[in-house]
């Protein structure tokens, strides 16, 4: 079990498509459901005005919470919209033109899959985490890699930078997670699409994050 000082906390991803005056009420009620570290606004394919309006309608719904708001993929909207910063793929804009654009104060994250080589480099280049997965099957965002909780084990031993750890990720399934270090557990679909609503889902995570986690002794 984790014997990390602090336990892993929630990262919550948005839905890739949704409207924001109808989501603000189901945000607001995850947020309200427990601990959540940072909620990351991911819409695909739609326009930056999409985006900003979005932007507008939930930011102030985390930062009021002291939740940081991070922008996938877009740097540049991040900084025009005065989000805490930003998360970037390997087949996004690169690490140090995000870093370039938002400054020194602002959180970039980075998508290292399954590798530790990508996430070595991003360490060393100034990322503020690493982002490994799929661990688990997931639908919302398929993926090839397949990272298995060892490689969180072997990331904690060696660096300081948080790890986030990524898909497929459920209150039932993520204990060994927990267990092997991660700093961060992303999710999307077992939170949005939770039978009792989003603010049960991260009561849930919580509870089950507390149960694979020993004190610090």
């Amino acid at each position: 079990m984790s014997d990390s000082e602090t336990p892993a906390r929630l990262y919550l991803i948005t839905p890739p498509a949704l409207e924001p005056a109808d989501f603000a009420p189901r945000l607001t009620a995850a947020l309200d459901g427990g601990d959540v570290a940072c909620l990351q606004l991911r819409l695909k394919d739609v326009s930056d005005d999409v985006i900003r309006r979005a932007c507008e309608v939930l930011l102030p719904i985390a930062q009021k919470r002291e939740v940081a708001f991070i922008l996938n993929d877009r740097p540049d909207l991040a900084k025009e919209m005065g989000c805490d910063g930003t998360h970037v793929g390997q087949s996004d804009m690169g690490y140090a033109e995000a870093r370039r654009l938002l400054g020194p104060d602002k959180i970039v994250g980075v998508t290292c899959h399954d590798s530790r080589h990508l996430a070595m480099d991003a360490a060393e280049a100034g990322a503020d985490y690493v982002a490994f997965g799929a661990f688990y099957a997931t639908t919302t965002k398929p993926s090839k890699y397949r990272p298995e909780p060892e490689l969180l084990y072997w990331w904690n031993e060696i660096m300081t930078v948080p790890s986030v750890a990524i898909g497929g990720i459920t209150a039932e399934n993520c204990a060994p997670l927990v267990e092997a270090g991660a700093d961060f557990l992303a999710v999307v679909t077992a939170v949005w699409n939770h039978p009792k609503g989003p603010g049960e889902a991260v009561a849930e995570f919580n509870r089950a994050i507390a149960a694979a986690t020993l004190p610090a002794v």
